[in-house]
């Protein structure tokens, strides 16, 4: 296709089009002409994929450059190359690493990985961006005062195994793995929203099956 039927079919304008190609968001098209490309349905999912990073997720453009790259990077296994784009997304601030109550998280949550029985996040421990994240909202539940042991969150990291290989299990079934790869971290922009309202309406739901109105 063509880039005004690219954008026509995209909703993007072909100005935008042209910023996400110069800012290498979006691949070059096929060479046709001295003046015209030709585009196909990759750059139509890409351009999805770009609009979810940068304006649902709030991405800046230098970040969701460096998280396409990962994504496109041929040369990584599919686990490297999924967990780098991942890992190149924004993260929150994370706690004061000299903190005794970083201290006392990071012993906890090694202890609840070893717990869980998955070795390969216990082995990176904190090169793992969600790593130091848990480790992060576990020392602010510390220092409120909140229990955060491994009793009271094995629970809900099993409850997350399920939900993770339901996930693998809707990424294989894209013929792709660059697809395989865009959608997981499409789905870590746009579906994590998702969860968390399930969980809330569920507590709603489930409360009000309990207790009454």
């Amino acid at each position: 296709m063509r880039l005004s039927e690219l954008s026509a079919r995209s909703g993007i304008s072909t100005a935008t089009i042209k910023y996400y190609l110069r800012e290498q968001l979006l691949p070059q098209g096929r060479r046709i002409t001295a003046t015209q490309a030709e585009y196909d349905e990759s750059h139509l999912r890409r351009l999805r994929l770009v609009r979810a990073l940068t304006q649902v997720g709030k991405v800046p453009v230098a970040a969701a450059r460096e998280v396409l790259a990962a994504v496109d990077d041929e040369s990584l296994s599919r686990t490297i190359r999924l967990g780098a784009a991942l890992w190149a997304l924004p993260q929150p601030p994370e706690a004061d690493p000299e903190a005794q109550a970083t201290a006392q998280a990071d012993e906890e949550a090694r202890r609840l990985l070893d717990e869980l029985g998955w070795d390969h996040a216990l082995e990176i421990g904190p090169r793992s961006p969600a790593y130091r994240t848990l480790v992060t909202a576990m020392a602010s539940l510390r220092q409120l005062g909140y229990v955060t042991g491994v009793a009271e969150l094995t629970p809900y990291a099993r409850k997350m195994e399920e939900v993770a290989g339901h996930d693998l299990d809707v990424l294989e079934a894209l013929p792709e793995e660059v697809e395989q790869v865009e959608a997981a971290v499409a789905a870590a922009v746009l579906y994590e929203p998702v969860l968390l309202s399930l969980r809330r309406l569920a507590q709603e739901e489930l409360a009000t099956r309990r207790y009454g109105q």
